[in-house]
């Protein structure tokens, strides 16, 4: 048995949806491995939805690799990583593919959060179709956050550099208000925003304001944001939000409960860091 099936292993799979979910996770899991294998958190950070499920628990899968650089360097190159990620993957048993994704058929809303600066890849396997995983680096992100090392046990034990909690938060927070698709809603950012309430993470407002300014270049301060938070929430379409995440979560029981009103008063409960 490979150590890429002993990963597998861990997971009660019944579905063919969550056979994907886990294989997804197996592999962020050692693309990660390879990565502190080449030095690469010397120079970046894990933010986003898979950093909170990996290292935080979060009861949701999630798709992709997010990483920021901890100092702007736009001579950064995310390829000469490449060969520690693929040995990594052919130890564990399996052969893999990174290809350069082309920004130019990304659409005009992920577009807002993918600059020029914005290195984008896909990991897949040599010899399956459909299973991959998307890995960002942003050469010239917004600062003003800190890190922390979390612990990975598999395929060994190795630290990798993450955002700390509140700052996660607020990367979320400016995806919730901020992204904006014409025909659908991304529910796992209201998964998430609702697990950070139920954990009491503070926000990490002053992330939220560099991220603000670097992306979509306003200033914002907590009344500003408060605002547009709650415009958000009132206005969106709890069903919509609701099929988005159901693939991703455990147990979809825990949607009952959603609707516009139950999303304006967790907003109540924001505390600030």
């Amino acid at each position: 048995m490979t150590i890429f099936d002993q990963m597998l292993n861990r997971y009660d799979i019944k579905t063919i949806e969550q056979k994907r979910n886990a294989t997804q996770e197996v592999m962020q899991e050692i693309a990660l491995a390879g990565l502190y294998r080449g030095g690469f958190f010397d120079k970046a950070a894990f933010y986003g939805g898979t950093c909170l499920r990996i290292f935080h628990s979060l009861p949701r899968f999630s798709e992709d690799l997010d990483f920021s650089l901890v100092e702007k360097n736009l001579e950064f190159n995310l390829e000469s990583y490449f060969i520690p990620i693929i040995q990594e993957f052919k130890a564990a048993g399996r052969d893999v593919l990174i290809t350069k994704k082309d920004k130019k058929l990304q659409t005009k809303v992920e577009s807002a959060f993918l600059k020029d600066s914005t290195e984008l890849y896909d990991l897949s396997f040599k010899t399956e179709k459909g299973i991959k995983i998307k890995i960002e680096v942003d050469t010239n992100p917004p600062l003003v956050f800190s890190t922390e090392q979390r612990l990975s046990l598999m395929p060994f034990s190795f630290m990798t550099r993450c955002f700390s909690l509140p700052d996660l938060f607020a990367g979320k927070m400016h995806a919730l208000i901020f992204r904006n698709f014409k025909n659908r809603v991304k529910g796992r950012d209201w998964y998430d925003f609702e697990w950070y309430i139920r954990k009491g993470i503070p926000l990490g407002f002053e992330h939220f304001q560099a991220r603000a300014k670097e992306f979509n270049g306003i200033d914002i301060d907590k009344k500003d944001f408060r605002a547009m938070l709650l415009d958000k929430l009132s206005a969106a379409d709890i069903n919509m939000v609701r099929r988005d995440v159901m693939p991703f979560v455990q147990n979809p029981g825990d949607l009952e409960i959603w609707s516009n009103d139950y999303f304006l008063q967790l907003a109540e409960r924001i505390k600030y860091q």
